[in-house]
């Protein structure tokens, strides 16, 4: 059980850190990534001109224990922007704590400073801890979500 932590905007002194944990996520969902997919993302985060931006949970011996990668997104039905959630993930020594509640509560302020309409994102059906504490926290909408692979 982690005591503590701090949530903060991800650093460019994070990169072992975030890349253990990036990688951690993308295994997780048993998704093939590589070291130079993991650069092209610590890249966005980094791109003052990309829209990508990133979080990450901060223990009090300085490990990164979480993460949370989030973007504008334009919603042209409300004129409004809202804020996409891309990525949230915990180390698995840290689940139960409260950190991915903390990241999304940082999340959120971020979105009122920001004037956004809306903080949405998606998880997997089977995902059963995480979706525990997204319905305590969020309301679950009606979409469905789909994809076309060009």
């Amino acid at each position: 059980m982690i005591e503590e932590a701090r949530i903060r905007p991800v650093a460019r002194t994070d990169r072992t850190g975030w890349d253990c944990l990036y990688q951690g996520y993308a295994e997780f969902y048993r998704v093939s990534q590589t070291a130079a997919m993991r650069d092209t993302v610590w890249g966005w985060l980094h791109d003052p001109t990309a829209l990508q931006e990133g979080l990450v949970a901060e223990a009090s011996d300085g490990h990164l224990i979480g993460l949370a990668h989030y973007r504008p997104f334009a919603r042209p039905l409300s004129a409004t922007t809202g804020g996409f959630l891309d990525d949230l993930f915990v180390a698995p020594k840290a689940r139960g704590s409260g950190i991915a509640e903390a990241l999304l509560a940082a999340l959120k302020v971020i979105a009122i400073q920001r004037g956004w309409s809306v903080v949405r994102w998606i998880t997997a059906e089977d995902n059963v801890r995480a979706r525990a504490l997204y319905d305590r926290v969020a309301s679950k909408t009606q979409w469905v979500t789909y994809d076309i692979k060009p």
